[in-house]
Protein backbone atom coordinates (compact mmCIF):
# COMPACT_ATOMS: atom_id res chain seq x y z
CA UNK A 1 0.00 0.00 0.00
CA UNK A 2 1.39 3.37 -0.98
CA UNK A 3 1.81 5.92 1.81
CA UNK A 4 -0.67 8.74 1.70
CA UNK A 5 0.97 11.89 0.36
CA UNK A 6 0.10 15.15 2.04
CA UNK A 7 -1.28 17.73 -0.34
CA UNK A 8 0.09 21.24 -0.53
CA UNK A 9 -2.35 23.62 1.14
CA UNK A 10 -4.19 25.87 -1.26
CA UNK A 11 -4.91 29.47 -0.42
CA UNK A 12 -8.30 29.11 -2.06
CA UNK A 13 -9.24 25.86 -0.40
CA UNK A 14 -11.91 26.17 2.28
CA UNK A 15 -11.05 25.28 5.83
CA UNK A 16 -12.17 21.76 6.78
CA UNK A 17 -13.26 23.19 10.13
CA UNK A 18 -16.57 25.11 10.08
CA UNK A 19 -16.19 28.73 11.14
CA UNK A 20 -18.60 31.07 12.84
CA UNK A 21 -19.87 33.66 10.38
CA UNK A 22 -22.37 36.43 10.69
CA UNK A 23 -25.86 35.56 9.42
CA UNK A 24 -27.24 37.25 6.34
CA UNK A 25 -30.33 38.55 8.05
CA UNK A 26 -30.91 40.07 11.45
CA UNK A 27 -32.46 37.09 13.20
CA UNK A 28 -30.59 37.44 16.47
CA UNK A 29 -33.25 38.86 18.76
CA UNK A 30 -34.12 36.49 21.62
CA UNK A 31 -37.54 36.33 23.16
CA UNK A 32 -37.11 38.70 26.04
CA UNK A 33 -38.88 41.26 28.15
CA UNK A 34 -39.24 44.65 26.52
CA UNK A 35 -36.79 46.63 28.60
CA UNK A 36 -34.67 49.52 27.29
CA UNK A 37 -31.45 48.58 29.08
CA UNK A 38 -31.32 45.01 27.76
CA UNK A 39 -28.11 44.49 25.66
CA UNK A 40 -29.19 43.54 22.15
CA UNK A 41 -26.90 41.74 19.72
CA UNK A 42 -29.12 42.56 16.76
CA UNK A 43 -28.84 46.30 17.30
CA UNK A 44 -25.06 46.22 17.45
CA UNK A 45 -24.25 46.02 13.75
CA UNK A 46 -25.16 45.77 10.14
CA UNK A 47 -23.75 42.27 9.77
CA UNK A 48 -23.20 42.47 6.01
CA UNK A 49 -21.02 45.56 6.42
CA UNK A 50 -19.23 43.84 9.31
CA UNK A 51 -18.35 40.84 7.13
CA UNK A 52 -17.05 43.01 4.29
CA UNK A 53 -14.96 45.24 6.54
CA UNK A 54 -13.59 42.30 8.49
CA UNK A 55 -12.40 40.60 5.32
CA UNK A 56 -10.48 43.70 4.18
CA UNK A 57 -8.92 44.32 7.61
CA UNK A 58 -10.45 47.79 7.78
CA UNK A 59 -10.49 48.85 11.42
CA UNK A 60 -13.70 50.83 11.17
CA UNK A 61 -15.82 49.12 8.55
CA UNK A 62 -14.99 51.70 5.89
CA UNK A 63 -11.74 53.02 4.47
CA UNK A 64 -8.70 53.27 6.71
CA UNK A 65 -8.53 56.88 7.99
CA UNK A 66 -5.46 59.00 7.42
CA UNK A 67 -3.07 59.33 10.35
CA UNK A 68 -3.72 63.07 10.61
CA UNK A 69 -7.47 62.43 10.84
CA UNK A 70 -6.98 60.01 13.73
CA UNK A 71 -4.65 62.52 15.43
CA UNK A 72 -7.57 64.92 15.73
CA UNK A 73 -9.64 62.47 17.82
CA UNK A 74 -7.82 59.32 18.90
CA UNK A 75 -10.49 58.12 21.38
CA UNK A 76 -13.15 58.59 18.73
CA UNK A 77 -11.17 56.67 16.11
CA UNK A 78 -10.52 53.82 18.53
CA UNK A 79 -14.21 53.86 19.46
CA UNK A 80 -15.25 53.49 15.81
CA UNK A 81 -12.81 50.62 15.32
CA UNK A 82 -14.16 49.06 18.50
CA UNK A 83 -17.75 49.32 17.24
CA UNK A 84 -16.76 47.45 14.08
CA UNK A 85 -15.04 44.64 15.97
CA UNK A 86 -17.87 44.33 18.50
CA UNK A 87 -20.41 44.19 15.68
CA UNK A 88 -18.61 41.23 14.18
CA UNK A 89 -18.22 39.46 17.54
CA UNK A 90 -21.83 39.99 18.55
CA UNK A 91 -23.05 38.70 15.20
CA UNK A 92 -20.92 35.58 15.64
CA UNK A 93 -22.23 35.14 19.18
CA UNK A 94 -25.76 35.34 17.81
CA UNK A 95 -25.03 32.46 15.45
CA UNK A 96 -24.24 30.33 18.49
CA UNK A 97 -27.17 31.33 20.67
CA UNK A 98 -29.37 34.40 20.85
CA UNK A 99 -29.67 34.32 24.65
CA UNK A 100 -25.88 34.10 25.09
CA UNK A 101 -25.42 36.94 22.60
CA UNK A 102 -27.86 39.23 24.34
CA UNK A 103 -27.18 38.53 28.00
CA UNK A 104 -23.44 37.83 28.18
CA UNK A 105 -21.76 38.93 24.96
CA UNK A 106 -23.99 42.00 24.86
CA UNK A 107 -22.97 43.02 28.36
CA UNK A 108 -19.30 42.58 27.51
CA UNK A 109 -19.77 44.78 24.45
CA UNK A 110 -21.65 47.44 26.40
CA UNK A 111 -19.05 47.50 29.19
CA UNK A 112 -16.27 47.95 26.62
CA UNK A 113 -18.12 50.64 24.66
CA UNK A 114 -18.72 52.63 27.81
CA UNK A 115 -15.03 52.57 28.74
CA UNK A 116 -13.11 55.44 30.21
CA UNK A 117 -10.69 57.79 28.49
CA UNK A 118 -9.05 55.13 26.30
CA UNK A 119 -5.74 56.11 27.91
CA UNK A 120 -3.87 52.93 26.96
CA UNK A 121 -5.05 53.19 23.36
CA UNK A 122 -3.94 56.80 23.25
CA UNK A 123 -0.49 55.89 24.58
CA UNK A 124 -0.28 53.19 21.91
CA UNK A 125 -1.32 55.57 19.13
CA UNK A 126 0.94 58.47 20.05
CA UNK A 127 3.88 56.14 20.62
CA UNK A 128 3.42 54.86 17.06
CA UNK A 129 3.13 58.41 15.70
CA UNK A 130 6.07 59.75 17.72
CA UNK A 131 8.19 56.91 16.32
CA UNK A 132 7.34 58.03 12.77
CA UNK A 133 4.47 55.70 11.86
CA UNK A 134 1.85 57.09 9.50
CA UNK A 135 1.29 54.73 6.55
CA UNK A 136 -2.03 53.02 5.91
CA UNK A 137 -0.99 49.64 7.31
CA UNK A 138 0.40 51.16 10.51
CA UNK A 139 -2.77 53.19 11.07
CA UNK A 140 -5.09 50.21 10.52
CA UNK A 141 -3.01 47.87 12.66
CA UNK A 142 -2.58 50.37 15.50
CA UNK A 143 -6.30 51.03 15.72
CA UNK A 144 -6.99 47.30 15.88
CA UNK A 145 -4.38 46.73 18.58
CA UNK A 146 -5.98 49.67 20.42
CA UNK A 147 -9.28 47.78 20.27
CA UNK A 148 -7.54 44.71 21.69
CA UNK A 149 -6.22 46.80 24.60
CA UNK A 150 -9.73 48.04 25.35
CA UNK A 151 -11.06 44.48 25.40
CA UNK A 152 -8.18 43.37 27.62
CA UNK A 153 -9.07 46.22 29.96
CA UNK A 154 -12.64 44.92 30.09
CA UNK A 155 -11.36 41.47 31.08
CA UNK A 156 -9.17 42.96 33.80
CA UNK A 157 -11.87 45.19 35.27
CA UNK A 158 -14.68 42.63 35.22
CA UNK A 159 -12.50 40.09 36.98
CA UNK A 160 -11.08 42.69 39.36
CA UNK A 161 -14.57 43.86 40.36
CA UNK A 162 -15.52 40.25 41.05
CA UNK A 163 -12.43 39.55 43.15
CA UNK A 164 -12.90 42.77 45.12
CA UNK A 165 -16.64 42.25 45.56
CA UNK A 166 -17.27 45.72 44.14
CA UNK A 167 -20.83 46.85 43.53
CA UNK A 168 -20.19 49.84 41.24
CA UNK A 169 -18.04 50.55 38.22
CA UNK A 170 -18.18 53.91 36.43
CA UNK A 171 -21.28 54.82 38.38
CA UNK A 172 -23.20 51.71 37.28
CA UNK A 173 -23.61 48.23 38.76
CA UNK A 174 -20.65 45.97 38.10
CA UNK A 175 -21.24 43.20 35.61
CA UNK A 176 -21.65 40.45 38.19
CA UNK A 177 -24.04 42.64 40.22
CA UNK A 178 -26.03 43.50 37.11
CA UNK A 179 -26.56 39.84 36.22
CA UNK A 180 -27.36 38.96 39.83
CA UNK A 181 -30.00 41.67 40.00
CA UNK A 182 -31.45 40.80 36.60
CA UNK A 183 -32.21 37.28 37.85
CA UNK A 184 -33.19 38.34 41.36
CA UNK A 185 -36.66 36.78 41.06
CA UNK A 186 -35.50 33.58 39.36
CA UNK A 187 -33.94 31.84 42.36
CA UNK A 188 -32.88 32.39 45.99
CA UNK A 189 -30.42 35.21 46.62
CA UNK A 190 -27.41 32.98 47.22
CA UNK A 191 -27.92 31.17 43.93
CA UNK A 192 -28.40 34.33 41.90
CA UNK A 193 -25.30 35.86 43.52
CA UNK A 194 -23.31 32.78 42.58
CA UNK A 195 -24.72 32.90 39.06
CA UNK A 196 -23.65 36.53 38.69
CA UNK A 197 -20.14 35.75 39.90
CA UNK A 198 -19.72 32.71 37.66
CA UNK A 199 -21.07 34.62 34.66
CA UNK A 200 -18.62 37.45 35.31
CA UNK A 201 -15.76 34.93 35.08
CA UNK A 202 -17.11 33.89 31.69
CA UNK A 203 -17.58 37.52 30.61
CA UNK A 204 -13.97 38.37 31.42
CA UNK A 205 -12.81 35.24 29.61
CA UNK A 206 -14.88 36.20 26.58
CA UNK A 207 -13.38 39.70 26.50
CA UNK A 208 -9.89 38.19 26.67
CA UNK A 209 -10.71 35.75 23.86
CA UNK A 210 -11.96 38.59 21.69
CA UNK A 211 -8.84 40.63 22.46
CA UNK A 212 -6.57 37.74 21.50
CA UNK A 213 -8.57 37.20 18.32
CA UNK A 214 -8.12 40.82 17.29
CA UNK A 215 -4.35 40.64 17.78
CA UNK A 216 -4.08 37.33 15.92
CA UNK A 217 -6.17 38.59 13.00
CA UNK A 218 -4.41 41.94 12.56
CA UNK A 219 -2.39 42.19 9.34
CA UNK A 220 1.26 42.75 10.29
CA UNK A 221 4.58 42.16 8.58
CA UNK A 222 6.45 39.17 10.03
CA UNK A 223 8.96 41.15 12.12
CA UNK A 224 6.29 43.40 13.62
CA UNK A 225 3.98 40.45 14.23
CA UNK A 226 6.69 38.65 16.20
CA UNK A 227 7.35 41.70 18.38
CA UNK A 228 3.67 42.46 18.97
CA UNK A 229 2.79 38.92 19.95
CA UNK A 230 5.75 38.65 22.31
CA UNK A 231 4.76 41.89 24.07
CA UNK A 232 1.10 40.84 24.16
CA UNK A 233 1.93 37.45 25.64
CA UNK A 234 4.18 38.94 28.31
CA UNK A 235 1.61 41.60 29.21
CA UNK A 236 -1.18 39.09 29.84
CA UNK A 237 1.03 36.95 32.07
CA UNK A 238 2.31 40.00 33.98
CA UNK A 239 -1.27 41.08 34.73
CA UNK A 240 -2.15 37.69 36.16
CA UNK A 241 1.03 37.52 38.23
CA UNK A 242 0.45 41.00 39.66
CA UNK A 243 -3.17 40.25 40.48
CA UNK A 244 -2.15 37.05 42.27
CA UNK A 245 0.45 38.89 44.36
CA UNK A 246 -2.20 41.47 45.21
CA UNK A 247 -4.68 38.80 46.35
CA UNK A 248 -2.02 36.87 48.24
CA UNK A 249 -0.98 40.05 50.02
CA UNK A 250 -4.58 40.72 51.04
CA UNK A 251 -4.99 37.19 52.36
CA UNK A 252 -1.79 37.14 54.38
CA UNK A 253 -1.92 40.76 55.51
CA UNK A 254 1.47 41.38 53.93
CA UNK A 255 2.93 44.80 54.65
CA UNK A 256 6.18 44.25 52.76
CA UNK A 257 7.18 47.37 50.85
CA UNK A 258 9.20 45.48 48.19
CA UNK A 259 6.32 43.05 47.57
CA UNK A 260 3.85 45.92 47.31
CA UNK A 261 6.03 47.62 44.70
CA UNK A 262 6.49 44.36 42.82
CA UNK A 263 2.75 43.69 42.68
CA UNK A 264 2.09 47.26 41.52
CA UNK A 265 4.76 46.96 38.84
CA UNK A 266 3.34 43.73 37.44
CA UNK A 267 -0.36 44.39 37.92
CA UNK A 268 -0.60 47.94 36.65
CA UNK A 269 2.61 49.79 35.76
CA UNK A 270 3.64 47.54 32.88
CA UNK A 271 0.14 47.05 31.50
CA UNK A 272 -0.97 50.66 31.85
CA UNK A 273 2.04 52.47 30.37
CA UNK A 274 5.14 50.49 29.40
CA UNK A 275 3.50 47.83 27.25
CA UNK A 276 1.29 50.25 25.26
CA UNK A 277 4.40 52.32 24.49
CA UNK A 278 6.27 49.19 23.38
CA UNK A 279 3.37 48.13 21.16
CA UNK A 280 3.27 51.57 19.55
CA UNK A 281 6.99 51.46 18.85
CA UNK A 282 6.54 48.04 17.24
CA UNK A 283 3.76 49.39 15.02
CA UNK A 284 6.19 51.99 13.66
CA UNK A 285 9.11 49.51 13.36
CA UNK A 286 11.17 51.64 15.74
CA UNK A 287 14.81 50.70 16.26
CA UNK A 288 16.00 48.90 19.38
CA UNK A 289 17.49 51.95 21.06
CA UNK A 290 14.27 53.94 20.73
CA UNK A 291 12.14 51.03 21.94
CA UNK A 292 14.36 50.44 24.97
CA UNK A 293 14.26 54.14 25.91
CA UNK A 294 10.47 54.22 25.62
CA UNK A 295 10.20 51.08 27.75
CA UNK A 296 12.43 52.65 30.41
CA UNK A 297 10.26 55.76 30.38
CA UNK A 298 7.09 53.69 30.57
CA UNK A 299 8.40 51.59 33.44
CA UNK A 300 9.12 54.68 35.58
CA UNK A 301 5.96 56.59 34.67
CA UNK A 302 3.87 53.43 35.03
CA UNK A 303 5.04 52.91 38.58
CA UNK A 304 4.39 56.57 39.37
CA UNK A 305 0.92 56.16 37.86
CA UNK A 306 0.12 53.26 40.20
CA UNK A 307 1.47 55.09 43.26
CA UNK A 308 -0.71 58.06 42.30
CA UNK A 309 -3.70 55.75 42.05
CA UNK A 310 -2.97 54.50 45.57
CA UNK A 311 -2.91 58.07 46.88
CA UNK A 312 -6.05 59.03 44.98
CA UNK A 313 -7.88 56.09 46.51
CA UNK A 314 -7.46 57.78 49.91
CA UNK A 315 -7.19 61.49 49.13
CA UNK A 316 -8.82 61.74 45.70
CA UNK A 317 -11.87 63.82 44.93
CA UNK A 318 -14.60 61.31 43.92
CA UNK A 319 -15.92 63.81 41.36
CA UNK A 320 -12.51 63.70 39.65
CA UNK A 321 -11.59 60.07 40.16
CA UNK A 322 -15.04 58.66 39.38
CA UNK A 323 -14.95 56.28 42.35
CA UNK A 324 -15.50 56.24 46.06
CA UNK A 325 -12.62 56.74 48.47
CA UNK A 326 -11.01 54.17 50.73
CA UNK A 327 -11.63 50.96 48.79
CA UNK A 328 -8.00 49.87 49.05
CA UNK A 329 -8.06 50.38 52.83
CA UNK A 330 -11.37 48.56 53.29
CA UNK A 331 -10.22 45.65 51.12
CA UNK A 332 -6.86 45.42 52.89
CA UNK A 333 -4.88 45.99 49.69
CA UNK A 334 -1.14 45.56 50.24
CA UNK A 335 -0.24 48.98 48.83
CA UNK A 336 3.15 50.64 49.17
CA UNK A 337 1.44 53.62 50.86
CA UNK A 338 -0.04 51.47 53.64
CA UNK A 339 3.17 49.46 54.09
CA UNK A 340 5.23 52.66 54.36
CA UNK A 341 2.85 54.24 56.89
CA UNK A 342 2.96 51.14 59.11
CA UNK A 343 6.76 50.97 58.91
CA UNK A 344 7.08 54.62 59.89
CA UNK A 345 4.62 54.25 62.77
CA UNK A 346 6.51 51.22 64.05
CA UNK A 347 9.88 52.96 63.71
CA UNK A 348 8.71 55.85 65.89
CA UNK A 349 6.69 53.66 68.27
CA UNK A 350 3.57 55.63 67.35
CA UNK A 351 1.03 53.31 68.94
CA UNK A 352 -2.07 55.42 68.17
CA UNK A 353 -1.14 55.47 64.47
CA UNK A 354 -0.47 51.75 64.44
CA UNK A 355 -3.81 51.10 66.11
CA UNK A 356 -5.70 53.14 63.53
CA UNK A 357 -4.00 51.41 60.61
CA UNK A 358 -4.36 47.92 62.01
CA UNK A 359 -8.08 48.41 62.68
CA UNK A 360 -8.76 50.05 59.32
CA UNK A 361 -6.87 47.79 56.90
CA UNK A 362 -9.26 45.11 55.69
CA UNK A 363 -12.23 46.56 57.61
CA UNK A 364 -15.10 46.48 55.13
CA UNK A 365 -17.26 48.48 57.56
CA UNK A 366 -14.83 51.38 57.87
CA UNK A 367 -16.79 54.62 58.33
CA UNK A 368 -16.01 57.98 56.69
CA UNK A 369 -14.80 59.16 60.10
CA UNK A 370 -12.51 56.13 60.33
CA UNK A 371 -11.15 56.90 56.88
CA UNK A 372 -10.43 60.46 58.00
CA UNK A 373 -8.35 59.02 60.83
CA UNK A 374 -6.38 56.96 58.31
CA UNK A 375 -5.78 60.07 56.20
CA UNK A 376 -4.48 61.90 59.25
CA UNK A 377 -2.08 59.06 60.06
CA UNK A 378 -0.81 58.95 56.48
CA UNK A 379 -0.08 62.66 56.65
CA UNK A 380 1.49 62.92 60.07
CA UNK A 381 3.72 59.87 59.64
CA UNK A 382 5.02 61.48 56.46
CA UNK A 383 3.90 58.52 54.32
CA UNK A 384 1.80 60.66 52.00
CA UNK A 385 4.60 63.12 51.37
CA UNK A 386 7.15 60.33 50.89
CA UNK A 387 4.98 58.73 48.21
CA UNK A 388 4.46 62.14 46.56
CA UNK A 389 8.24 62.55 46.46
CA UNK A 390 8.69 59.07 44.99
CA UNK A 391 6.09 59.84 42.31
CA UNK A 392 7.88 63.06 41.38
CA UNK A 393 11.25 61.32 41.14
CA UNK A 394 9.92 58.43 39.08
CA UNK A 395 8.10 60.80 36.74
CA UNK A 396 11.18 62.97 36.25
CA UNK A 397 13.36 59.92 35.58
CA UNK A 398 10.84 58.57 33.10
CA UNK A 399 10.62 61.85 31.23
CA UNK A 400 14.41 62.04 30.99
CA UNK A 401 14.40 58.63 29.28
CA UNK A 402 11.57 59.79 27.06
CA UNK A 403 13.03 63.15 26.06
CA UNK A 404 16.23 61.53 24.82
CA UNK A 405 14.48 58.84 22.82
CA UNK A 406 12.70 60.75 20.06
CA UNK A 407 13.08 63.84 17.87
CA UNK A 408 10.92 66.81 18.78
CA UNK A 409 7.62 66.59 16.92
CA UNK A 410 4.00 67.39 17.62
CA UNK A 411 3.34 63.69 18.23
CA UNK A 412 6.14 63.55 20.79
CA UNK A 413 4.65 66.55 22.60
CA UNK A 414 1.23 64.88 22.68
CA UNK A 415 2.73 61.69 24.08
CA UNK A 416 4.72 63.59 26.67
CA UNK A 417 1.54 65.32 27.77
CA UNK A 418 -0.18 61.98 28.29
CA UNK A 419 2.72 60.69 30.36
CA UNK A 420 2.70 63.82 32.50
CA UNK A 421 -1.07 63.71 33.01
CA UNK A 422 -0.90 60.04 34.06
CA UNK A 423 0.74 60.95 37.36
CA UNK A 424 -1.15 64.17 38.13
CA UNK A 425 -2.93 64.37 41.48
CA UNK A 426 -6.72 64.27 41.64
CA UNK A 427 -6.82 64.99 45.35
CA UNK A 428 -9.42 67.22 46.92
CA UNK A 429 -6.62 69.05 48.76
CA UNK A 430 -2.94 69.54 47.87
CA UNK A 431 -0.36 67.33 49.57
CA UNK A 432 1.29 68.80 52.66
CA UNK A 433 4.77 70.25 52.50
CA UNK A 434 5.75 68.39 55.63
CA UNK A 435 4.27 66.08 58.23
CA UNK A 436 2.09 67.72 60.85
CA UNK A 437 2.51 67.26 64.60
CA UNK A 438 0.75 64.17 65.86
CA UNK A 439 -2.68 64.86 67.39
CA UNK A 440 -4.48 62.38 69.60
CA UNK A 441 -6.08 59.69 67.46
CA UNK A 442 -9.33 58.17 68.76
CA UNK A 443 -10.04 54.52 68.16
CA UNK A 444 -12.43 53.34 65.47
CA UNK A 445 -15.83 52.72 67.09
CA UNK A 446 -16.85 49.10 67.33
CA UNK A 447 -20.32 49.79 65.92
CA UNK A 448 -19.09 51.38 62.69
CA UNK A 449 -21.80 51.79 60.10
CA UNK A 450 -21.82 50.03 56.76
CA UNK A 451 -19.37 51.40 54.19
CA UNK A 452 -20.68 52.83 50.91
CA UNK A 453 -20.75 50.76 47.75
CA UNK A 454 -17.25 50.36 46.42
CA UNK A 455 -15.34 49.76 43.27
CA UNK A 456 -11.66 49.54 42.62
Amino acid sequence: MRPIQAKEPSAAAPSPVPRLTAPSESSLRPDRPDRPDWPDAADAADTADARTAYATQSPTGGGVPAADAVDADVPGAVGRALEHVLADRLARAGVLDALFAAELAGRVARFTREGGKRTRSQLLWWSMRACGGRDRQAVAATLRIGVALELLQTCALVHDDLMDGSALRRGRPTLHADLRDHYATAAPADRTARFGEASAVLAGDLALAWADDVVAETALDPATATMVREVWSDMRTEMVAGQFLDLQGQLTGSRSQPQALRAAHLKSALYSVQRPLALGAAMASADGRTTRALCSAGRCVGMAFQLRDDLDDIFGDPHRTGKSCGDDIRNGKPTYLAALALARAEATADRPAMTVLERALGNGDLTPAGLDEVRDVLVRTGARQAVETKIARLSARGLRHFDGALPDTGAKARLRGLLTAATASRAADPPPDRARPAPAVPAVPADASTAPETRR
